[in-house]
């Protein structure tokens, strides 16, 4: 065959198209266990730094330590085992009512983890609230973002927002009122948070977020 021919340089050309892609998708499906561990892992991280549990060397262990099962809240607010598969989002599960319970115990002490998803200014947040057991008292929270601006809204992450919540309570004649107020407009200071200055969206939205979630959970949350 002529080297230098049109017709070389096509099936020539195909072949190495289909060599690259055979290796991209080799590659890719080799990798995508591996990937999706490493987002559990993170997602698992992110549910002990919600029971104030940090810098986390081995995330598997220690999500074991403290997390004794993945609940599932039944019509009449009492938790039944998940028996599925471990989830790394939770925007879809809290749709379809698919509300999942972190029972955990710290210090001998049962702490309840829930899951909340909402969105910010640019895009989704989420997070994850530790309750006591009486399901009502902060024991700790864990929040994050896919987009928010650094300095403003994405300060959110940083200890200095999340530990105003610890201690805050949630409900309050039947009714949830845990969430973020307008910077130095705190009215309810058993129950509220300041927001974060300059990121008055973002604020709305983590309280969007947190009485929009936390509603769905009133069955589990009223029975005592």
């Amino acid at each position: 065959m002529n080297t230098n021919s049109n017709s070389y340089t096509i099936i020539y050309a195909s072949i190495m198209v289909v060599i690259v892609a055979f290796l991209l998708a080799f590659v890719s499906s080799s990798l995508k266990e591996r990937q999706y561990k490493n987002v559990e892992l993170d997602t698992k991280k992110q549910i002990l730094s919600a029971l104030n549990v940090y810098d986390v060397k081995d995330a598997e262990a220690e999500y074991n330590k403290y997390v004794k099962g993945d609940m599932l809240v039944q019509a009449d607010g009492t938790l039944a085992e998940n028996t599925d598969a471990f989830q790394t989002s939770y925007k879809g599960e809290i749709a379809e009512g698919r509300l999942h319970v972190f029972v955990s115990e710290v210090e001998g002490q049962t702490k309840y983890v829930l899951p909340i998803y909402g969105a910010g200014l640019w895009g989704p947040i989420w997070g994850y609230i530790a309750l006591n057991d009486d399901k009502d008292t902060v024991y700790g929270v864990y929040f994050s973002h896919a987009s928010e601006t650094p300095g403003l809204g994405a300060e959110i992450t940083t200890s200095k927002f999340q530990d105003q919540f610890l201690g805050k309570h949630v409900m309050e004649g039947g009714n949830v009122e845990l969430g973020v107020e307008k910077n130095g407009k705190v009215s309810k200071p058993d129950y509220q948070v300041d927001g974060i200055s300059g990121g008055t969206i973002t604020s709305k939205g983590v309280d969007a977020m947190i009485k929009d979630c936390l509603n769905m959970y009133k069955s589990f949350l009223t029975n005592k």
